[in-house]
């Protein structure tokens, strides 16, 4: 089991009416001056955005608004937020929406306090010294980034997608009303259960193979999604199978699952570029690549992988052939992918085939033009990452 430490300092309000007590919890975490961030059309049409600032508003909390955010969050609305925090002497940042509302809330944090370009810390030219509290009023469970200290950002010049990790980050609450995901579309749902779930995978194959509580946690983290997610796409006003998810993204990412191993990520990784350079759903870009990702790193691994078939995806155990029980278990995950209306190819998840220019642009991206490698459970060079490219198309 290797060493860890583990902060998870953020406080969680769950349940039915919990906006209601969202005024309290600024309060509590010193917020006089509050820059409420969201996305677009759902925050305003729910009137959870009215909702929201008329109790600040009661509550005697002064606030001021920037919209806009998209998925894949941009750096030009990052920038934007930075200089209406600084005009209006802003001290707290609320997010509320999802992981790219939260990850622009964090950049914006980062940035307040930095007079240098905001960007330089996605390039390690600068390591990030403040942020300023965040909380957030969750609305998509999916990338975790409530309880996680990760902050992915695309920089709309050059379309280059990255992420940083650091401590000072992590919210300082989070909101979570399994009801406010009621009406999330079908597809924002299947690709949020799909993050999720890789968020946990990401870390579950490892190298690290003998610490057996967060295994098993993971693993009924995993079913839990897996059966959750089907019962919701069913009947998307199923309270209690949406609170199990809006929990588990929390869980997936707050580095519970990864106490005792160390997390791969290379998925996540090879990810990033396609959604960087075709604006794709993330998650679905996820399963997009999974599948040609665990059959690459297969060999040698082989035990690894059918614990995953036997004890997440139900496939019975061949005894005779553990190999053939791994491979099981990755077709298992990909009609699992398939069954919520995810691609499994990147054919499917972009309509047309890739081309071999775009394959190595990716790769050059994700390897930082051969500065770095991906992963843990088998260490990715380039030509590696193009192969799995490859197999995914």
């Amino acid at each position: 089991m290797k060493d860890f430490n583990f902060f998870a300092p953020t406080e969680i309000v769950f349940g039915k009416n919990s906006e209601e007590q969202l005024a309290s919890m600024i309060k509590k975490y010193g917020g006089n001056k509050v820059l409420v961030h969201y996305g677009g059309k759902s925050a305003k049409q729910s009137g959870l955005l009215d909702k929201v600032c008329e109790g600040l508003n009661l509550a005697g909390i002064s606030h001021v608004e920037l919209g806009g955010v998209v998925p894949n969050p941009r750096l030009s609305l990052v920038k934007e937020g930075i200089r209406i925090c600084r005009e209006e002497n802003v001290d707290f940042i609320l997010a509320v929406g999802g992981g790219s509302v939260i990850d622009s809330a964090k950049a914006i944090g980062y940035g307040v306090g930095y007079d240098g370009e905001p960007w330089d810390f996605w390039m390690g030219k600068a390591v990030p010294q403040s942020c300023l509290p965040i909380g957030v009023v969750l609305t998509i469970p999916a990338a975790g980034s409530e309880m996680s200290n990760s902050c992915v950002i695309t920089n709309d010049e050059n379309n280059d997608k990255r992420g940083i990790n650091s401590n000072l980050c992590r919210c300082k609450f989070c909101i979570m009303n399994p009801e406010r995901t009621f009406t999330l579309p079908t597809y924002q749902t299947a690709a949020g259960a799909t993050d999720i779930m890789m968020h946990t995978m990401e870390r579950y194959f490892t190298v690290h193979d003998d610490m057996t509580l967060t295994d098993a946690l993971a693993e009924a983290l995993l079913r839990t999604v897996k059966d959750s997610a089907l019962e919701v796409m069913r009947n998307p006003n199923d309270y209690r199978n949406r609170a199990q998810i809006m929990w588990a993204g929390s869980l997936s990412h707050n580095d519970l699952m990864e106490c005792g191993s160390a997390k791969d990520f290379a998925t996540h990784k090879l990810e990033h570029e396609l959604s960087a350079m075709f604006d794709v759903t993330h998650g679905a870009g996820l399963a997009a690549i999974w599948g040609s990702w665990a059959r690459y790193v297969l060999p040698g691994h082989e035990a690894r992988f059918a614990r995953f078939a036997v004890n997440v995806m139900g496939v019975e155990n061949d005894f005779t052939d553990i190999r053939r029980t791994a491979e099981k278990g990755i077709e298992a995950t990909e009609a699992f992918f398939a069954s919520l209306g995810m691609p499994t190819s990147i054919h499917q998840l972009l309509g047309r085939d890739i081309t071999d220019d775009e394959i190595e642009e990716m790769a050059r991206r994700a390897s930082h033009d051969d500065q770095i490698t991906l992963g843990n459970i088998r260490v990715l060079k380039r030509e590696d990452m193009v192969a799995i490219y490859r197999l995914a198309k």
